[in-house]
């Protein structure tokens, strides 16, 4: 039998927001968690696809991976989101997390 070491096993209340958007063609419903935990990146779940991820501005401005992680079939549709969660999620500030 092999054995499972924890590595963390943390309790928070978190925030969470529920936000749908739309653009010219597609529509979105995010849930989006803000946490102190990842370095306080937050999480954003895409409530149609169950796909999810950490987002920091350096990932939102790769458009690449916002095609990438939510499945978006054109650039257009993924600078239009960037530029929803450039204007929608906090700056990330890098305080220690494992202190």
């Amino acid at each position: 039998m092999n054995l499972i070491e924890k590595l963390y096993d943390e309790h928070e209340n978190v925030k969470a927001r529920f936000v749908g958007i739309t653009t010219n063609d597609v529509r979105y419903d995010f849930g989006i968690v803000y946490t102190n935990m990842f370095f306080g990146k937050p999480l954003v779940i895409c409530m149609q696809t169950g796909r999810s991820t950490l987002l920091d501005p350096n990932d939102i401005e790769d458009l690449d991976y916002l095609q990438k992680v939510f499945r978006i079939e054109t650039t257009e549709e993924a600078s239009d989101l960037a530029d929803f969660f450039l204007e929608n999620l906090p700056a990330i500030s890098l305080e220690a997390q494992y202190e």
